[in-house]
């Protein structure tokens, strides 16, 4: 019906990671569901561009999240609202264990899993009721290829912190998005005849024969937004992935 309320109508949702990708692709399902939009990227000019493609009133801030004291700063003035998502994350690099560098290996740390407990440290205080935390986890918990170790450990530790946070947190509802490949600038930092390889490899093996796209992630978070009974989950985006 045309005049039908949708759900997200008047709510405040966060996105840290908002600017590109997978959370830009959410920012604009947010709003298309009627809701107000507050994205977040470590970059300005990044921020600046997704604006121009989002309704006039959505803001946008330039945040460093890798340090601590920058989140709380964010959450300490930003007021109450009723969704996060925090989808940021840097192209990982993959080497075996023998090749890693240990420090780097901290550093993807540091932003993929620091930075999600400290948003959810400071943010989790001013949500509204009936909100929720959704956050992002990948087919590498369950499914880790060679040189997969650091990108298996994250994924790894955020599908249990999301447990975790589902009951200390409650009746916040906290659940996770756990991709497969999704075709987006995560991969960049891959020589370009391997992306495309790695692209063309998913199309013949998965049971949807395509590689996934943003917006398909997105889905997945807007549903954990609206959905009013499911919290401690992982919800599973990954064209049969994990059946292959």
């Amino acid at each position: 019906m045309l005049n039908e309320k949708k759900i997200l109508t008047g709510k405040k949702v966060i996105l840290m990671g908002g600017s590109s990708g997978i959370g830009f692709a959410t920012a604009k399902a947010a709003v298309d569901e009627g809701a107000h939009v507050i994205i977040v990227s470590s970059s300005q000019n990044k921020i600046d561009k997704a604006l121009t493609a989002l309704p006039v009133g959505s803001e946008g801030y330039a945040i460093d999240l890798s340090k601590e004291e920058n989140i709380k700063g964010f959450f300490n003035t930003i007021g109450k609202f009723d969704h996060l998502v925090f989808s940021a994350g840097e192209n990982l690099t993959l080497n075996k264990v023998s090749e890693t560098d240990i420090e780097q290996a901290r550093n993807f740390f540091t932003l993929r899993l620091w930075a999600v407990f400290a948003a959810v440290k400071y943010g989790s205080s001013s949500i509204n009721a009936g909100g929720s935390i959704s956050l992002t986890s990948g087919t590498a918990n369950a499914r880790p290829g060679a040189g997969w170790a650091v990108a298996s450990a994250i994924c790894g530790a955020m599908e249990g912190f999301v447990r975790a946070m589902a009951v200390e947190l409650a009746p916040i509802r906290v659940n996770c998005v756990v991709p497969g490949v999704i075709k987006t600038s995560l991969w960049d930092s891959m020589p370009v005849h391997d992306r495309e390889e790695l692209y063309q490899n998913m199309r013949n093996s998965l049971l949807v024969k395509r590689v996934g796209e943003a917006e398909d992630v997105a889905e997945g978070f807007i549903y954990l937004m609206k959905q009013k009974h499911a919290t401690g989950q992982s919800l599973l985006i990954d064209g049969g992935t994990l059946l292959v």
